[in-house]
């Protein structure tokens, strides 16, 4: 019976328990915010009522780098993990150096 209470599923349902347990327990102890007017909710607009925009903030000019990063990564755990033991390997991880390296010139061309 110890064993089965050790096993991964049995020990995460009475974790599980364990932790709703305490949580509603605490809950009672937590803070409770006041309520809010209504206009405090709303975004500053220098006092116009019916103001309405929308923030839309631009990324295209961090796919690039987080492109060019992710290519870095993998490029590094691949070679990394290639056995040198053959020269099959070696032109394996050289013609992998080659696309890598192609990639980035062509991710960096401009129009």
């Amino acid at each position: 019976m110890p064993s089965l209470l050790l096993s991964p599923p049995a020990a995460f349902i009475i974790l599980l328990l364990v932790i709703l347990v305490v949580a509603s327990l605490l809950s009672k102890l937590a803070f409770k915010p006041a309520k809010h007017s209504e206009a405090e909710t709303k975004p500053y607009a220098c006092g116009e009522d019916d103001y309405d925009a929308r923030v839309q903030p631009d990324y295209s000019s961090f796919f690039p780098f987080a492109f060019f990063f992710t290519l870095a990564h993998v490029a590094t755990l691949i070679l990394a993990i290639i056995p040198a033991v053959s020269l099959t390997t070696l032109i394996l991880a050289g013609i992998y150096i080659e696309g890598a390296v192609v990639a980035l010139f062509i991710l960096y061309r401009k129009w």
